[in-house]
């Protein structure tokens, strides 16, 4: 697990007024999934890093099954069929149905709220479906408030297809509904803007990289010469799906292009500002890019599709076996849980460095059971916080000239923002262990942290 899914873990096991008093506060736009986590936690008798995953893994299997009706109503049973086969063999889908975050919901609330509006153009029994429509708009932007990128992009699609006056009316209408009761939300995270983690700027780069992500999460999932091949042969078929779109269903153009180009176009502007264009924000899109390059296929001859299938096989079969290696995600927790019980001695200490760093053992309490957390003055759910509150110096002195060994666990994967406050952090452990006469004997570093065990240079060697 990395930070972002242990703080989905710390948050959805607190009690129901300490995780509201958090929400309060900061992380609002992800309330609703952490509201849903802690159901699924008082329904199984408590909430392991299981359970989230497999909620994840849910929403990705609703967002292909999704996009296959959607496939259906817009070109046929082989359309459908294709598209939902594609989104469910596309690793970055699978990435992140291995997640404990929103994004798979968000993912899975874009491919419904699709298909409704797609209903709504096409269907007689237009009432309901404008209905379901207004609330999975709401639905959206509560699980993320940058899923409000997706209704610009049906506006778009509503444009072209020209319904009829009243049919808009009534689209804009639902989607005014919808965005309405997002509002609250809006509200509330404006004030909670310091929770948004950093996003890299927007260079001559971002569309390429942002693309290729779509198809391979990063990582270092591929060789660059795979991942390279896998993009240019998914350009390639769009760009055959150009040259024949007079072959292709119309509104499956319609529908696909809007979704797949209007949400990153608005947020790399909105990021011309402030820097937000983190691709994962942009999941939802990945739909649409599926749709896109199943209705490609469709129209191509035999030959082309077996040819996209050679060309593919390799990258995406590689890439599902990247991800599904421990050292995949930005911080092997793992690593730190087995290191720990190899080498850990009665009466051992930790100390943590790094932003939200300390909730590793929050999420683990298994693993950290008899092992005291010097760094620790209060846990993150006594504040009402994200992070634990670092102890004092004096007390940290003080802790530490009661234990004869501490495990140093220093989590690098920082954004820029905590990367110094980590350094000065990590920099008093230091200075704190080396003033309590403590020296290193034993360090290992995997993806995204270092672990150091310290011990007082007047007790024994470790075993290793």
């Amino acid at each position: 697990m990395w930070t972002d899914e242990i703080v989905t873990i710390d948050v959805a096991r607190r009690s129901w007024p300490q995780m509201m008093e958090l929400l309060g506060q900061v992380d609002a736009v992800h309330g609703l999934h952490y509201v849903l986590m802690w159901l699924i936690g008082q329904v199984c008798g408590g909430l392991t890093e299981f359970w989230p995953r497999v909620a994840s893994a849910a929403a990705v299997a609703v967002a292909a099954g999704g996009l296959t009706w959607l496939g259906r109503l817009l070109g046929g049973p082989r359309l459908g069929l294709c598209a939902g086969l594609l989104l469910a063999v596309l690793p970055t889908a699978s990435r992140y149905a291995q997640e404990a975050r929103s994004f798979a919901f968000v993912m899975a609330v874009a491919v419904l709220a699709t298909g409704a509006l797609v209903k709504i153009l096409s269907s007689r029994a237009r009432g309901r479906w404008l209905v379901c429509y207004a609330v999975l708009i709401a639905l959206l932007g509560w699980f993320n408030l940058l899923g409000m990128l997706l209704p610009a992009a049906h506006a778009i699609t509503v444009a072209l297809r020209r319904p009829g006056r009243r049919i808009v009316v009534r689209t804009l209408w639902a989607q005014a509904a919808g965005t309405a009761a997002v509002v609250p939300l809006l509200i509330l995270a404006s004030a909670q803007s310091s929770a948004v983690g950093d996003a890299a700027p927007i260079t001559a780069g971002t569309p390429f990289n942002y693309f290729t992500w779509l198809l391979t999460p990063g990582q270092n999932t591929l060789p660059t010469a795979l991942k390279l091949l896998l993009t240019l042969t998914a350009l390639a078929t769009l760009t055959l799906l150009v040259v024949r779109r007079r072959k292709a269903p119309p509104l499956a153009l319609a529908v696909g292009v809007p979704w797949l180009t209007v949400p990153p176009l608005l947020l790399a502007a909105a990021s011309l500002d402030h820097p937000l264009f983190a691709y994962r924000y942009l999941l939802f899109c990945l739909p649409a890019l599926a749709l896109l390059l199943a209705t490609a296929i469709t129209v191509a001859s035999l030959r082309v599709q077996l040819l996209f299938i050679l060309l593919t096989a390799l990258p995406l079969a590689s890439s599902h076996l990247a991800i599904r290696q421990e050292d995949s995600r930005p911080w092997d927790t793992s690593a730190v849980r087995t290191t720990l019980r190899i080498h850990d001695a009665p009466g051992d200490a930790v100390l943590f460095s790094g932003a939200r760093c300390g909730l590793i053992a929050t999420a683990f309490k298994e693993s950290f059971t008899g092992r005291p957390d010097l760094s620790r003055a209060r846990t993150a759910a006594e504040l009402g916080a994200l992070d634990n509150l670092p102890a004092a110096p004096a007390d940290l002195q003080q802790r530490l000239a009661h234990t004869s060994r501490v495990w140093r666990i220093d989590c690098n994967h920082l954004s820029a923002g905590a990367r110094q406050a980590a350094a000065r952090t990590a920099a008093v452990h230091k200075e704190a262990l080396t003033r309590a006469g403590f020296a290193p004997v034993y360090h290992h570093s995997v993806s995204g942290v270092d672990i150091t065990l310290e011990q007082r240079s007047t007790a024994g060697q470790p075993a290793h």
